[in-house]
């Protein structure tokens, strides 16, 4: 099974510099073009379905891609984005800084779970859940529409390639999933951090 893992288009948080994780925003006017460059790169890849995060904008960006693959897309609530900022999410940074800075200095490490947040060992065992679906399915070549949480814990996870990955809007990777067995074959706007 081919499996290609996409990160949805620029988002509204984004550009308003908000808390995002759980939060459901909108894609931009620029994620809405990013989106459709990206159908364009992937339409011959033999793409059979889409499996997608149920928040708008990794459905959104779903729903560009269904537009020139032509495939059915299965909302799957596991793939969904880490609600690592609980009652932060969706609140512009400056103000949580003001407002709440001891939550926003505990967030600088990714395993701390704040008022109203996912714990990181629940995000963790959910994303192995919803990836081990979509490799458990009957398709040869498939999609995943995400967000960055979830590609750091497959890359982490599933791949065993744990190092601070900078993610792209709709930056995509290709994995060769064969009994188990993972291997990273190619990527697009996936890069080591420093």
């Amino acid at each position: 099974m081919r499996i290609y893992v996409i990160r949805h288009g620029q988002t509204t948080s984004d550009v308003e510099d908000r808390y995002g994780g759980d939060y459901d925003d909108h894609l931009t006017d620029l994620g809405i073009r990013e989106s459709k460059e990206l159908a364009d790169k992937v339409k011959d890849f033999g793409i059979e379905i889409i499996f997608a995060s149920p928040r708008i904008r990794a459905r959104e960006t779903a729903k560009i891609l269904q537009g020139k693959l032509g495939v059915e897309i299965e909302t799957t609530p596991d793939l969904r984005e880490r609600n690592q900022y609980g009652i932060l999410s969706g609140m512009k940074k400056d103000e949580a800084k003001g407002k709440y800075p001891e939550m926003v200095e505990k967030l600088k490490d990714r395993f701390n779970t704040i008022e109203g947040a996912e714990d990181y060992e629940s995000f963790r065992k959910r994303i192995i859940r919803g990836f081990n679906k979509v490799a458990k399915s009957d398709y040869k070549v498939v999609a995943v529409v995400t967000h960055g949480g979830p590609i750091r814990r497959i890359f982490g996870e599933i791949l065993k390639m744990e190092k601070k990955w900078e993610i792209d809007d709709c930056g995509w990777f290709e994995i060769d999933y064969l009994k188990g067995n993972t291997t990273l074959v190619r990527s697009e706007g996936i890069f080591e951090g420093k």
